[in-house]
């Protein structure tokens, strides 16, 4: 149960919970996608990761060194570090069910997924005898989902939560209101660890979540003690006083939340936009 986080190379950090790092590291993506091989018999891949011909060989030898067979792919949503994987493993697998939900292309989606089942909150599915379950957790984008492996309590949890970073909301899929909704919703599930699709094991996982939440509060405050400088403005205006903290190479990312955070404020009618400008109500 080491923490190399290298990528192609197959560690087992939980039982029957074996994990590959794809080699794409970056910013976004810190290490890299990280592939989990669950089960020891009968595998299920979830998020095959980006398709890369290396990491996708990877995955297909790490199957082979566990004398397993490849039972199903699924994943936690569609960007294109998660889910193009899946299509190669068809491929490879003839056959093989691939199961996730689908949703419309907004300019960041992995436009080949083409999943042989849908998904749905509280799916459940038979890992080596073991329940992987299905949890609707929509924010980072409205098709997202995270899954809890019952037998180790290791909850996957794709961009929900990332170690080491904050997840980027972008709206119209992402969605801030629902974001803050589905990481409480994590709170009602009996975990031990969180497995994220960046970065390593969490092994506080009621405290890291509840953390998250603190810090997205946090920052709604900022957000609406802006409105005590800038009446009204627009994001441009918005994102220089409530994410002043934040290096300014950060703010075209930042806007993205700003622009999420205040769309929540406008879901609970506590802000109002008009033609791009906004004010509290």
């Amino acid at each position: 149960m080491g923490d190399m986080m290298q990528a192609g190379v197959l560690e087992t950090i939980l039982p029957g919970v074996h994990r590959l790092v794809a080699p794409n590291p970056s910013v976004m993506t810190g290490p890299g996608t990280n592939t989990y091989l669950l089960g020891n018999k009968s595998i299920t891949v979830l998020d095959p990761g980006p398709d890369i011909p290396e990491h996708i060989d990877a995955i297909v030898a790490a199957i082979q060194r566990l004398g397993a067979e490849l039972e199903r792919v699924v994943t936690t949503h569609t960007h294109p570090d998660h889910s193009p994987g899946a299509a190669e493993l068809q491929l490879r697998f003839s056959g093989v069910p691939v199961i996730g939900a689908s949703i419309a292309n907004d300019g960041y989606q992995d436009p080949r997924f083409a999943p042989t089942a849908g998904l749905d909150h509280d799916d459940c599915f038979d890992v080596d005898g073991s329940v992987l379950r299905a949890i609707y957790t929509p924010g980072h984008v409205g098709n997202h989902y995270c899954f809890i492996h019952e037998a180790s309590g290791a909850v996957f949890t794709g961009d929900h939560i990332m170690q080491g970073s904050t997840v980027v909301i972008i709206p119209p899929a992402g969605d801030m209101a629902d974001y803050v909704a589905s990481l409480k919703l994590l709170l009602d599930y009996p975990m031990r660890y969180l497995a994220p699709g960046h970065g390593s094991l969490i092994t506080t996982p009621h405290a890291e979540i509840e953390g998250l939440v603190a810090h997205r509060l946090g920052r709604e405050a900022k957000v609406l003690a802006a409105f005590n400088e800038v009446a009204s403005g627009d994001l441009d205006d918005l994102v220089l006083v409530a994410y002043r903290d934040v290096d300014p190479s950060i703010h075209p990312i930042a806007k993205l939340s700003l622009w999420a955070h205040l769309l929540k404020l406008e879901k609970e009618s506590r802000a109002v936009q008009n033609e791009g400008r906004w004010e509290l109500i």
